[in-house]
């Protein structure tokens, strides 16, 4: 290998980069050959042309396009290498924050699909514990306990309009679910005028941000929009017989949707539960 001059094919097996990548970086003008014979157009490169390559490849690493890396190149300003890392520092900070914010989506549902299958039969009454809970929710003037599931999707609708305008994730635009005052529950009135989605405890709180508390819950489980109403029912009669006092909201969850399966409607996985106090 001559050490003044290296063929183009030389200079990529040395420096572990394609042919393609040093033609390329020749016709953007951030590394060219020392020499281009004018007869054959072959390219040859300087070994010392090397600490620019490796430069090159470095702040490739750190995120940089061809143009930034040119533009820099170019003013040999350390100012200007500054302020552009310190903007590349911030982007990777949103990247990691988005795929942080991923990860969590990812746990959840796998919880929940964890959850389906390990969940009591439908009609099954449990008193469990469970862990405190963060939802951002949205009020709406139609019940849509008077109206089929067709209403009931054009609410999600709403909250999902509602969500993009308040600029909110929509990763957490899943599994929904609504709220029944404890009033209403004891006197089984189905008037809900509240819908909501789950958001992580570090989500920043709002107006339309709020915090279920942990405790222990009597819940039913069900795969029927439609039979909400009648397992509510049951879930109140078995609070009563067993001298638990409801001190909270009746909360229907939708544990895992399915759709997948069905393209024709919602295919949903409930559970209904209104915290407990033990007399």
């Amino acid at each position: 290998m001559d050490t003044e001059r290296m063929k183009i094919g030389e200079m990529a097996q040395f420096n572990k980069v394609s042919i393609p990548t040093l033609r390329l970086y020749d016709k953007v003008g951030i590394l060219k050959p020392c020499y281009t014979d004018p007869e054959t157009g072959y390219r040859y490169y300087s070994i010392n042309q090397k600490a620019r390559l490796d430069m090159i490849q470095y702040m490739k690493e750190l995120g940089m396009s061809l143009s930034e890396i040119k533009s820099i190149l170019d003013s040999g300003d350390v100012q200007q290498i500054e302020s552009t890392l310190i903007c590349k520092k911030r982007q990777v900070k949103e990247e990691l924050a988005q795929l942080s914010m991923r990860l969590k989506a990812i746990t959840r549902t796998i919880e929940s699909v964890e959850r389906f299958r390990k969940a009591p039969t439908c009609g099954m009454i449990t008193v469990e514990y469970i862990p405190h809970r963060q939802i951002y929710y949205m009020h709406t003037d139609v019940n849509f306990y008077d109206y089929d599931i067709s209403m009931y999707e054009r609410i999600l609708g709403n909250l999902k309009t509602d969500i993009i305008d308040h600029n909110v994730p929509q990763i957490y635009y899943c599994n929904a679910g609504t709220v029944l005052p404890r009033e209403d529950f004891l006197e089984q009135r189905f008037v809900s005028n509240e819908i909501f989605v789950f958001v992580d405890d570090d989500f920043p709180m709002t107006e339309s941000v709020r915090r279920i508390d942990s405790g222990m819950y009597a819940c039913i489980y069900l795969d029927s929009f439609e039979e909400e109403q009648e397992y509510a029912r049951r879930l109140l009669e078995y609070c009563v017989q067993h001298a638990y006092e409801v001190c909270g909201d009746y909360i229907c969850e939708v544990l895992t949707e399915f759709n997948v399966f069905d393209s024709e409607k919602r295919s949903m996985f409930l559970r209904l539960q209104v915290p407990l106090k033990f007399r």
